[in-house]
C-alpha cells in the first residue's frame, strides 16, 4: 500500500494532534502504555479496541469494552472504517480520533471544525488563568459565551443556550447566543423547556428533525411559531476516573447545551451528534472550573466581609483593662467564628458605681453577632436611667420581645460595684458568676429566666458587701463547655480550681491564666463557642481626692 493510500488515525488531545499508520495486521487502542494508541482518558479500557487491516480494508472491533466503542457517534462492536470516520473510545471526552486514507489534510470539513473546537475549549485554561489574573468576577459569563460560540460554529445552528442545574435545583436559563456573537435574553427562550428537561432527566442526547412531524410541536407551540423547527439538544455532563478502580467511572450531570434552527442544516448529521458529544464534554469541564472559580471569589469576598464585621463587633466593645478609683477589671471576648454572640459591657458615672454587663445570644456566627449589637445597643440607651439591675434587665427583655425575633434568646448577668463596696446584680438565666472572697466563693444566681422569651418575667436582685480584694469572675458558657479533641467538658469544676489557683494576683494575669488553663485543655479541638471573661476586683473606698 503505498503512502498516498496508506490509513492513518489523526489522534487530538490535549498535547496536541498527531498522526498514526494504520501500517500492521492489528493495530490496538487502550489506556494501557503497550497500545498502539494510547488513550488515557476517563472510561478508557486497557484494551479498548482494534483495527484489523485486511483485503477489503479496515474494520475496528471493540475488546469488550465497558463502555464500547463509537464510529460517528454510534456504538459499534464491529464496523468498517471509510475515510473521514470518526472514532471514540468509551468516555474519552478528551481525545478525537479520525481515520484517514491519504492525505490527512483532506478531511471533512464538519471534521475538521470539530477538532478545532475542541482544541479551543481544551485551551480555556489558558482562558481561566488570564481571567485569574485579571480578578475578573465575570469568568463564567466569559466560559458561557464561548462555548456556545463554538457550539454555533461547529454545528451551524442560529441559537444557542446553556441551561444549568445547581446543586438540587431545576434547570434554569444561563445564557444564549445567536449567529453573529449576539446576546440572547431568557425571554426568548421561554417557550422551549420540554426537551432541555427531558435530556438532562434521561443524561441522554436528543436530536428532532423536525418538531413539525413528532407529538413534541403541541409543547412547542411558541418555538414552532417562530420557525424554529429543527432541535439538537446534549447533557452537560462532568466525568470523573475512578482511582484503583479499574474500569470505573462517575458522572455528575450539571446542565444542557441547547441548539436549534429553522434550517435543518448539520444539525441531523451522526457528525454533528459526534461533535456536540465532544463540545458539551470540553464544554461541562470549563463551566465547572469557572463556576468553582466563581464561588471561590465569592467565598473570598464573604471572608473580607466577615473580617470587617469582626472588625466592627470588636470596636463596640469597651477596652478590656479598666482602673477605677476602687475597681479593676479585665475582659476579653474571643469568637469561635469571624464573629460571635457574646458581648460585654462597662457603666462608670465619674464619682459613682460603675455597672458591668456580660451577654450571650444563643446561636453562633452572623446572626448571633446582629443580636448582640442590638442588645449592647439597648443597654447603652438604658442603663443610663435605671441603677437597679433587675429593672434594667426588665427593660432588655420588653425591648427584645418587641422585636419578634423567632428562636432567639439571650442569658446575661448585670452587676453594680459601688465605691462602698456593695454589689447589687440581677441574673437573667446567666452561668452564675463566681464571687472569691477570703472565706471562699459563692455563686451569684439571684435573677429571672433569659431575656427575649417570656413577656411577663420577673428579675430578681441581691446587695452583697464586698471587701478590699474580693473579686468577681463573670463568664459564658464556651468556658465551662470548652471542648477537648475527645469531646470532653472544661467543667465548672476546673473552672473552679483554676481560679481557686490563680486567686490573689492582678485581674488581668488572672485572667490571662485562664484563658491559658482553657486552652491547655482543648489542646488542638476546633472552638465550639465564643469564650467570653471578665474579672472585676473591688480595691477598696477610694482615698480622698482620688480619681480613675
Amino acid at each position: 500500500m503505498s503512502d498516498a493510500t496508506l490509513p492513518r488515525l489523526v489522534v487530538t488531545d490535549s498535547l496536541g494532534r498527531r498522526l498514526i499508520p494504520v501500517d500492521k495486521a492489528v493495530v490496538t487502542l487502550g489506556r494501557r502504555s503497550d497500545n498502539d494508541v494510547r488513550v488515557t482518558d476517563a472510561g478508557v479500557s486497557r484494551r479498548h479496541a482494534e483495527i484489523h487491516v485486511g483485503p477489503d480494508g479496515c474494520r475496528i472491533q471493540d475488546c469488550s469494552s465497558r463502555f464500547g466503542t463509537f464510529v460517528n457517534g454510534e456504538r459499534r462492536s464491529d464496523h468498517p472504517l471509510t475515510h473521514g470516520d470518526r472514532i471514540r473510545l468509551g468516555q474519552s471526552a478528551d481525545t478525537d480520533i479520525m481515520f484517514v486514507v491519504g492525505d490527512a489534510d483532506d478531511l471533512p470539513s464538519q471534521a475538521k471544525s470539530v477538532v478545532a473546537a475542541a482544541s479551543e475549549l481544551r485551551n480555556l485554561a489558558g482562558l481561566l488563568e488570564g481571567l485569574r489574573a485579571l480578578g475578573s468576577g465575570r469568568v463564567l459569563d466569559d466560559v458561557l459565551t464561548l462555548v456556545l460560540d463554538a457550539a454555533i460554529d461547529v454545528t451551524g445552528a442560529e441559537r444557542a443556550f446553556i441551561m444549568l442545574a445547581p446543586a438540587g435545583q431545576p434547570l434554569a436559563f444561563t445564557r444564549g447566543r445567536g449567529r453573529g456573537r449576539v446576546t440572547l435574553t431568557g425571554q426568548t427562550f421561554a417557550t422551549s423547556r420540554k426537551i432541555p428537561d427531558t435530556v438532562f432527566a434521561t443524561g441522554q442526547p436528543l436530536i428532532v428533525e423536525d418538531l413539525l412531524d413528532t407529538e413534541l410541536a403541541a409543547a412547542h407551540t411558541g418555538t414552532v411559531a417562530i420557525g424554529i423547527r429543527h432541535v439538537l439538544c446534549t447533557p452537560l455532563r462532568l466525568v470523573r476516573y475512578v482511582e484503583h478502580v479499574e474500569d470505573r467511572t462517575e458522572d455528575q450531570r450539571i446542565g444542557v447545551l441547547y441548539l436549534d434552527s429553522r434550517e435543518r442544516g448539520a444539525l441531523g448529521s451522526a457528525s454533528t451528534r459526534s461533535a456536540l458529544e465532544t463540545l458539551s464534554a470540553e464544554a461541562a469541564v470549563a463551566i465547572e472550573n469557572a463556576r468553582l472559580y466563581r464561588e471561590a471569589l465569592e467565598r473570598a469576598k464573604l471572608e473580607q466581609e466577615l473580617q470587617m464585621a469582626a472588625g466592627i463587633q470588636q470596636a463596640l466593645l469597651p477596652i478590656g483593662d479598666v482602673t477605677g478609683g476602687f475597681f479593676t477589671i479585665a475582659g476579653t471576648s474571643i469568637a469561635c467564628r469571624s464573629v460571635g454572640g457574646d458581648f460585654f459591657d462597662y457603666l462608670d458615672r465619674p464619682g459613682g458605681p460603675f455597672g458591668f454587663m456580660l451577654g450571650d445570644v444563643a446561636g453562633k456566627g452572623s446572626p448571633a453577632a446582629l443580636l448582640a449589637a442590638a442588645v449592647l445597643g439597648m443597654f447603652s440607651a438604658e442603663a443610663g436611667y435605671h441603677t437597679s439591675p433587675g429593672a434594667l434587665m426588665a427593660r432588655l427583655n420588653g425591648g427584645l420581645l418587641r422585636r419578634h425575633i423567632e428562636a432567639r434568646f439571650v442569658t446575661a448577668f448585670y452587676g453594680v460595684l459601688a465605691p462602698d463596696g456593695s454589689l447589687t446584680y440581677s441574673n437573667a438565666g446567666h452561668n452564675p458568676p463566681m464571687l472569691v472572697t477570703a472565706d471562699g466563693v459563692r455563686r451569684l444566681d439571684a435573677g429571672g429566666l433569659v431575656l427575649g422569651l417570656f413577656a411577663h418575667g420577673a428579675f430578681d436582685e441581691e446587695t452583697l458587701t464586698l471587701q478590699p480584694g474580693d473579686a468577681v469572675v463573670v463568664f459564658s458558657d464556651g468556658v465551662t463547655e470548652a471542648f477537648d479533641e475527645a469531646g470532653g467538658e472544661f467543667t465548672d469544676e476546673r473552672l473552679l480550681a483554676a481560679v481557686m489557683t490563680h486567686r490573689g494576683q492582678a485581674p488581668r494575669v488572672w485572667l490571662d491564666a485562664l484563658l491559658a488553663e482553657v486552652r491547655a485543655f482543648c489542646g488542638r479541638a476546633t472552638p465550639s463557642d465564643d469564650l467570653t471573661i471578665l474579672v472585676i476586683r473591688y480595691e477598696g473606698r477610694p482615698r480622698e481626692g482620688a480619681g480613675a
